[in-house]
């Protein structure tokens, strides 16, 4: 009865290790767990106007903004690590020349423009969305995601998660050269 008592315990944990990691190794080899299914990837953007965080950050924006060219949607907010984390991958895809749209999701607009100034403004126009209300239509379910937006104002991808550096160099880049038809 003894070794029971030590024995079981140890082996539930095993089995639940062993458990946790096929299911990790199938979830590598079968799916690519940033990106979820959209409703919207083939549609157009969802219609949106958000007001600027303040009179500091370059402000607010509607879907109209996102027609015309080949543009990316980030959703981020101050509180959010992982956004942290993306940060720098957002700033080179503007730097190398497309137009980034922030909705700050569900955050104080000081703490926004705290976080913004710190570590550096990216985005062509960021929308404060406090009520989550445009982030529902986008289908956000957590911070960060991103969607790609072709010249014509449809989704053509969704990011879901921080963009790592290989989701930059295997998603992101391919996705946005596909977007602009080339």
């Amino acid at each position: 009865m003894q070794r029971l008592v030590v024995f079981l315990p140890v082996a539930v944990f095993a089995a639940l290790v062993g458990l946790m990691i096929s299911l990790l190794t199938d979830a590598e080899r079968n799916d690519d767990l940033t990106r979820l299914p959209s409703p919207l990837v083939g549609k157009p953007a969802p219609e949106i106007t958000l007001p600027a965080i303040n009179a500091t950050i370059p402000g607010g924006f509607s879907t109209a903004d996102l027609k015309g060219q080949v543009s990316l949607v980030n959703v981020f907010a101050s509180w959010c690590v992982p956004c942290l984390v993306e940060h720098p991958n957002i700033a080179r895809i503007a730097e190398l020349g497309t137009p980034v749209y922030g909705i700050n999701h569900r955050d104080k607009p000081e703490a926004a423009d705290t976080w913004l100034r710190r570590h550096g403004n990216p985005y062509t126009a960021v929308g404060a969305d406090l009520d989550a209300r445009a982030s529902i239509e986008w289908g956000v379910t957590g911070v960060p995601e991103t969607f790609i937006i072709n010249a014509n104002g449809v989704v053509t991808y969704k990011h879901v998660g921080p963009i790592t550096q290989d989701a930059m160099d295997n998603k992101i880049l391919p996705k946005l050269r596909e977007a602009a038809g080339g």
